[in-house]
């Protein structure tokens, strides 16, 4: 499916998204902790540090420093990984796939406010 935007509406879109988020009391992520969680969500796992660290152009302690906060707020958990105990696995858990889901469908709802 493509939608045609112009740029000021993008950018319209993207404010109300942000303002309901504020708004709902929703975790207050950055937007890099947005840009890891998501990519753990909707990119097929595993995913690693060292992997994330890789595909978001970061370093490990960069990684390390978000998903301590996303952990904390129970949006992912960390395990070591049994066959090799040098990586550390990242997993979904249920209430960080709410939180992706709500968050999705608050997109949707922004943009269908959105004047033509």
């Amino acid at each position: 499916m493509s939608i045609s935007m112009r740029p000021s509406q993008a950018l319209r879109l993207w404010q109300q998204v942000m303002l309901s988020q504020v708004r709902d009391g929703s975790p207050d992520l950055t937007m890099r902790q947005t840009a890891i969680l998501f990519t753990i969500y909707l990119d097929p796992p595993p995913h690693t540090v060292r992997g994330l660290a890789a595909r978001l152009n970061v370093t490990k302690p960069v990684i390390t420093r978000a998903l301590d906060t996303m952990g904390a707020l129970k949006l992912v958990s960390r395990h070591r990984d049994e066959l090799d105990k040098r990586n550390v696995l990242i997993r979904r858990t249920v209430e960080g796939a709410l939180f992706v889901e709500r968050f999705g469908d608050g997109i949707i709802a922004r943009a269908h406010e959105l004047p033509i």
